[in-house]
């Protein structure tokens, strides 16, 4: 009898020892035929090796996940794509669902939950932690009761997003910039357009701003 072919996957993170960790967790259980660093390698690894399934941190530099899921699926559809992420703001969950996801999970699952959502998804199936399941409720139960307010995250890019994020996480205007591989005058114009969105005036706004959205612990 034919054993089972092993779900073929990409691991697309970009803190190395997160990412050995995972393809040490998952030997056995799939097949890791790649790994990428940031979303321009993940997008080039999936045109290529055409995957069965992506696992996607949303947080890397160069192109984003969530930049480099938009492409993943526009160019090659059958991808499955599932969200590993320690982002739990409905705004990101929301962003990536939109955007194609086809699974969402928290990195403080189980390595059991992960298993069960890298199956799941692979069987064409949708998968969401049960904390984003949570989230997920709650976005609908407020979009019914006020529809016609969004909150200024709404209005923010998902590279505005990023240097928040780096921002909060105490990084200086040239590390930020390197890391993004942007130019520290890119940085210091999405830190104004930040402050202009939020009406949030310094660093120290900007920061709280960001651990109240669950940016950073």
């Amino acid at each position: 009898m034919n054993q089972a072919r092993l779900i073929r996957v990409i691991i697309a993170e970009d803190h190395t020892i997160l990412r050995e960790g995972l393809k040490a967790l998952l030997s056995g259980e799939v097949e890791v035929i790649g790994e990428a660093v940031d979303g321009m390698e993940a997008i080039r690894l999936a045109n290529e090796l055409k995957p069965d399934l992506v696992l996607l941190d949303l947080s890397m530099p160069r192109t984003n996940g969530l930049e480099a899921l938009k492409e993943i699926k526009r160019s090659n559809p059958a991808i499955r794509v599932l969200i590993l992420t320690v982002q739990k703001a409905e705004d990101y969950v929301r962003a990536a669902l939109e955007a194609g996801a086809d699974g969402y999970v928290v990195k403080e699952s189980t390595s059991t939950e992960l298993f069960q959502a890298i199956r799941s998804v692979a069987r064409g199936e949708r998968f969401l932690s049960p904390a984003i399941a949570t989230t997920l409720v709650s976005m609908y139960l407020g979009s019914r009761e006020t529809p016609s307010l969004k909150s200024p995250f709404d209005a923010l890019s998902s590279r505005e997003r990023e240097v928040l994020k780096l921002i909060a996480e105490g990084y200086r205007t040239r590390d930020i910039a390197e890391y993004l591989c942007i130019s520290p005058r890119t940085v210091e114009k999405h830190r104004g357009n930040l402050m202009e969105k939020l009406d949030l005036h310094n660093i120290p706004g900007l920061t709280a701003y960001a651990i109240e959205k669950g940016m950073v612990s």
